[in-house]
């Protein structure tokens, strides 16, 4: 349970025990008491201020009512003469509302608007600007002329900016004049205009000694609805007094409030509430002084009770755990010879439970004769020294049993009467035959335990060894290049790193079988163990790759790269040894990859990393030789990773685009297709052709989604150029050999719609060296099916065979361009290509040649019979737009 809840309930508690009720039931009536008298006062005093509000706004109510009114009635007047008068003149009109403002009154000046248009005016000097004024195009007081006129009512209006400059508030009075005597007519309309802060003044809202605060809502005479126009907004939020200023034509709303807002606390009111207090207190204390002592007395009544039940409850467990414990309790008085034994230790030591006292002779003869002489010593030592006794002995009953007893006691001083010293026994029989089991078990414990350690260490070794070669395994190599890693940041320690591999060994496997490959292994790793150093590290770390790692101290040089130079060559010399398998003579060669730390900049866990790069090149490079990891390597690792990774960016931009070189056919010079081209379009380094990152792609498995881009671009220019006229028969597309096994490329293919004849696909030889790849066959059947026509690109560089070409039957074969550059100088090739030429016709394939580099070319390869022709003597690889203006330009016609 959570403390402070726990302290909460006990303060709880404490607070309303039973002593304590009377007290807590006074101070509920003295606190209902008091809130009651309090509120009774503080309402007494609001209405009383508020009363007081009330008598003050009905006076300015009074006041504001009189002074409209009276206004009202002054221009009454004038609004009689004038429907009686309907052509007054302005002379007239002055001399009447002159007399009218001369009397005690808030008008500033009146306006008459016969038809709604300001014509007469007084006093006119100051108020130019109102003559002219029509009713019907101001914005402002166009509705309250015109429900003036159609009401019949005057209407008060305002407070309002008026034309002429200034607020106040307009009473409008329609005038109706009778001029056939019998007809009312809408003469116009008189407005007086009463000046604002004046009949402020006049009705005391602006005097300075006012005691009350007010706020006027209902312009335009709206009553409580309308917009405020004077005072405060927050007295309306404050519980104002609100009456209402009757006016001839609706009513405004005043709303006040004592200066300084509502007072909160009626005077006098802490010297009631003290009164209060001072008596709760007479009543409270004695109260509260009974309870406590009532509550001490009931305190002291159950301490003295729980101490006994304290005292019954003890002597419970004392007996519970005596008959549990099995613990047999003796005392003896010093000097004494008899003993009181309780029943347990009776039946401890065999002796019936009948009460008859005890000396010490019916202990002695119990003890085992050869434990008597040290129990009989350690009790003698304790009663001299009169300290504590403890001991262990063994005991026999009568029927020959025997039992382990532990023994232990103290005396303490009776007052007024000899020590006594008292002891307990207890059988421990069981925890002396448990020690001993323990003690046996512990020895088969240790004696499992040391077979573990070996067995453990015979795992260790395997899990770090090759069963086979008994080298250390990559694991171990792993723990050996921590190991230096830490050392060599330390400056203790460099190192070098051959990595072997061994060359041919898959033919020993795939001809002699697995048993000889695992021979071979043996062999080779007794031969790297001979030609290393002593403490040379060498490790198989799989297949049929090996790891020599040589390791010196920073401090004394022990390799340079001329030594491990040497190292290499011997290796790669003497594995060459044959070894003798069955009668074969097997022999193996080895490309050896090496990396060293030796440099400043250098990394110890990238040494596997950088050995087996170096390995790479050296297989490309031939095999049966080594490479040392270097600056150029670096370099070369750097760049790949670069033109890589701007690759995939240049896959998700589309940077890879289409460019076409036309082909021609060789006797018209007529454009009969293009070659869709792909082109990388890069960011920094311009527009680059296949050489430049086709190799990198490969490595990628990115060309086949570069064909297919290449292939949506050829179809979507392909459609451009017929629909803007351009004749182009064919488009011809490289396809990969890695697009060719794609299992989803027919299904692609069939959701372009490709028009039948009008794409052909490119197809390296090399593709159809395995006859018995179905997919490849399957897929290269289904785009004939589709109206693709096959081509085969770089014609004579591979290994297709004549049974190839009638298999696949392809609709065009491209000579490549190493057979078209020497025709012009050299006989043999012309006489080698025009034997190309006669082989396509023959087996009804068109042939093409590719690399027509001048006309010469042209016109040998046209002798020739060649059909068509594709070169940079017609035209280079173009953008689609340039494709359309050359075509359009027909310049090759010029250059031919």
């Amino acid at each position: 349970m959570n403390l402070s809840l726990l302290r909460r309930r006990r303060a709880f508690g404490r607070l309303f025990r039973k002593t304590n009720i009377p007290a807590i039931l006074a101070l509920v009536v003295i606190l209902t008491a008091g809130l009651l008298a309090d509120r009774q006062q503080h309402q007494t005093f609001e209405q009383n201020q508020r009363a007081e509000v009330l008598g003050h706004v009905s006076v300015l109510r009074a006041k504001l009512e009189g002074n409209i009114n009276s206004n009202i009635q002054l221009v009454r007047g004038l609004v009689a003469t004038l429907a009686t008068e309907p052509q007054m003149s302005q002379e007239r009109f002055g001399q009447l509302a002159s007399n009218l403002l001369r009397q005690k009154s808030q008008i500033r000046h009146v306006a008459a608007a016969p038809d709604l248009i300001v014509s007469l005016i007084y006093p006119l000097v100051g108020n130019e600007n109102a003559l002219g004024l029509n009713y019907r195009r101001s914005e402002a007081q166009r509705g309250a002329a015109l429900r003036a006129r159609d009401t019949g009512e005057m209407i008060l209006a305002g407070p309002m900016d008026l034309v002429q400059g200034g607020r106040g508030f307009i009473a409008r009075f329609p005038v109706f004049s009778d001029p056939e005597g019998g007809i009312d007519s809408f003469w116009g309309i008189v407005s007086a205009i009463i000046d604002v802060d004046q009949l402020y003044v006049d009705s005391g809202l602006l005097d300075a000694n006012l005691p009350i605060e007010i706020t006027l809502t209902g312009r335009n005479a709206t009553g409580g609805r309308g917009a405020r126009f004077l005072g405060p907004a927050d007295i309306l939020e404050d519980r104002p007094v609100v009456t209402e200023v009757v006016l001839p034509s609706g009513s405004w709303q005043i709303a006040a409030r004592p200066r300084g807002g509502w007072s909160a606390n009626p005077p006098g009111i802490w010297y009631i509430r003290a009164l209060m207090l001072f008596a709760g207190a007479l009543i409270m204390v004695p109260t509260v002084l009974t309870g406590r002592l009532m509550h001490e007395r009931q305190r002291n009544i159950g301490e003295l009770r729980r101490r006994e039940r304290q005292l019954e409850r003890l002597s419970h467990r004392l007996r519970l755990a005596l008959d549990t414990s099995k613990v047999a309790v003796w005392e003896m008085t010093l000097g004494d010879a008899h003993e009181y034994w309780d029943d347990r230790m009776n039946e401890l030591y065999g002796y019936p439970a009948d009460g008859a006292p005890r000396d010490h002779t019916y202990w002695e003869k119990r003890v085992h004769p050869d434990d008597l002489a040290r129990a009989q010593r350690e009790f003698g030592e304790a009663l001299e020294n009169r300290g504590s006794y403890t001991s262990r002995y063994r005991i026999v009953l009568d029927n020959g049993r025997i039992r382990h007893v532990r023994a232990i006691g103290t005396i303490y001083d009776v007052p007024g009467a000899q020590p006594k010293m008292v002891g307990v026994n207890w059988d421990v029989t069981a925890d002396v035959s448990l020690n001993e089991e323990l003690k046996r078990v512990n020895a088969l414990t240790e004696a499992r335990n040391i077979e573990l350690e070996s067995a453990k260490a015979r795992i260790e070794h395997n899990a770090l060894h090759d069963s086979l070669t008994g080298l250390p395994n990559r694991r171990h190599l792993d723990e050996v290049l921590a190991n230096h890693a830490s050392r060599f940041e330390r400056g203790e320690e460099a190192a070098a790193l051959l990595q072997i591999d061994l060359d041919r060994f898959k033919q020993i496997n795939d001809t002699l079988g697995h048993i000889a490959g695992d021979a071979m292994l043996v062999h080779a790793a007794a031969i790297l163990k001979t030609t290393v150093n002593p403490d040379d590290f060498v490790a198989r770390i799989g297949g049929d790759e090996f790891v020599v790692v040589r390791r010196w101290p920073t401090e004394k040089p022990g390799s340079s790269l001329s030594s491990l130079t040497c190292l290499a060559e011997n290796i790669i010399d003497r594995m060459q040894s044959p070894m003798n398998y069955q009668g074969h003579e097997c022999r193996v060669g080895v490309s050896i990859g090496i990396a060293t730390d030796m440099d400043s900049v250098a990394d110890p866990r990238r040494l596997l990393v950088n050995a087996d790069i170096a390995l790479y090149r050296a297989k490309s490079r031939g095999r049966n030789r080594h490479q040392f990891f270097n600056d150029a390597l670096q370099a070369e690792i750097i760049n790949t990773k670069r033109v890589a990774d701007d690759i995939l960016s240049g896959l998700e931009q589309n940077q890879f685009v289409a460019h076409y070189q036309p082909q021609f056919d060789a006797e018209t010079l007529e454009v009969i297709g293009v070659e869709a081209l792909a082109r990388w379009r890069h960011p920094t380094e311009g527009l680059l052709a296949p050489a430049a990152f086709m190799k990198i792609a490969e490595e990628l498995n990115v060309v086949a989604t570069i064909d297919r881009m290449i292939l949506e671009q050829a179809l979507l220019d392909f459609n451009i150029w017929e629909s803007s006229g351009l004749h182009i028969p064919k488009v011809s597309v490289n396809v990969s050999a890695r697009r060719l096994h794609d299992e989803e490329l027919i299904g692609h293919l069939r959701q372009m719609n490709i028009r039948p004849g009008s794409i052909a696909f490119e197809l390296v030889e090399s593709i159809f060296l395995d006859e018995n790849d179905e997919l490849l066959t399957w897929n290269v059947d289904q785009i004939k099916e589709l109206g693709i026509d096959i081509e085969i690109d770089d014609f004579g560089t591979g290994y297709a065979s004549i049974v190839s070409l009638m298999k696949l039957k392809p609709r065009r074969l491209k000579i490549d361009r190493q057979f078209i550059q020497p025709i012009v100088n050299s006989p043999g090739q012309r006489q080698l290509v025009g034997s190309i030429i006669e082989i396509g016709k023959s087996l009804g394939i068109e042939v093409l040649a590719e690399g027509v580099e001048t006309m010469e070319h042209a016109r040998l390869l046209r002798q020739l019979g060649c059909n068509a022709l594709q070169g940079y003597a017609f035209a280079r690889p173009l953008s689609s737009s340039d494709l359309v203006e050359f075509v359009q330009s027909r310049r090759w016609r010029k250059a031919s």
